[in-house]
């Protein structure tokens, strides 16, 4: 899905499944191009909980708008954020649930400059100049044994409460995520994901895929996605690629 900024044109794919494993789809995700916001949100609480809190935060940033500044963007993603927060607080609420939240990651890019937030271990990476970094630091208890040394990358990775999440909206005070901001550059390659695609696959393999140059956005999607489920996808997947092309390759695209 094209979209574009007087610095760059976005080529955007997005996708999602439910798995092997799960009977419902409690990710949701939105790719909204023109107003350079993208999100992918993971739903908890099981379905008629964990569908309805994803689709929430998508519904509410959706009505976001064509931001007039950098400031202007990320102030709007905060307040719908901050309103799915409490919907979904309300929601919990009239249904006598314990736990009904959602993870989620947002990519947000205005002009040259970019903001992430999130809350929970879905996460965003950058693909640049061949290199891969990983954006986000899940809010996860393996991620704070793993950082106090407790637990190396592979027991990280196999551990029973790997799936225990520290942060997440519509659980605990406010709608508690965190933030980074850097520079676009030209070719760079975002991946927004749930959890269900890391479980399968490495930081290496997502690397591979996203270094080629010969894929569009939706392709690399569709293969992210084709081989979680071909490696057994016990949760939902869901993945938005975000392409930024310099505005002259408006030129070669005729």
């Amino acid at each position: 899905m094209p979209g574009e900024t007087d610095l760059f044109l976005f080529d955007t794919g997005a996708g999602s499944d439910t798995g092997c494993l799960r009977e419902h789809n409690e990710d949701s995700y939105l790719s909204l191009p023109s107003a350079g916001v993208w999100v992918v949100a993971d739903g908890m609480g099981g379905h008629q909980a964990g569908d309805v809190a994803s689709g929430i935060i998508t519904g509410e940033i959706e009505s976001v708008g064509v931001p007039v500044s950098a400031q202007d963007q990320r102030a709007r993603v905060s307040e719908r954020l901050d309103r799915a927060h409490n919907r979904i607080l309300s929601y919990a609420a009239e249904i006598g649930h314990v736990t009904v939240g959602a993870t989620v990651v947002s990519l947000l890019i205005y002009e040259a400059g970019f903001v992430c937030m999130w809350a929970g271990d879905s996460r965003i990476y950058l693909m640049r100049n061949g290199r891969l970094s990983r954006l986000t630091i899940d809010h996860s208890e393996a991620q704070e044994l793993l950082a106090s040394g407790a637990l190396t990358e592979e027991e990280a990775r196999n551990w029973p409460r790997k799936n225990v999440i520290t942060r997440a909206i519509g659980i605990h005070e406010g709608p508690n995520y965190e933030t980074v901001t850097g520079s676009v550059r030209d070719e760079d390659v975002f991946l927004l994901c749930s959890d269900g695609l890391t479980e399968h696959l490495l930081d290496e393999e997502l690397a591979e895929l996203l270094a080629d140059r010969h894929l569009g956005a939706q392709q690399m999607v569709d293969r992210l996605i084709d081989e979680t489920l071909r490696r057994g996808a016990r949760d939902n997947v869901s993945c938005i690629v975000v392409r930024c092309l310099p505005r002259y390759h408006e030129v070669h695209q005729h």
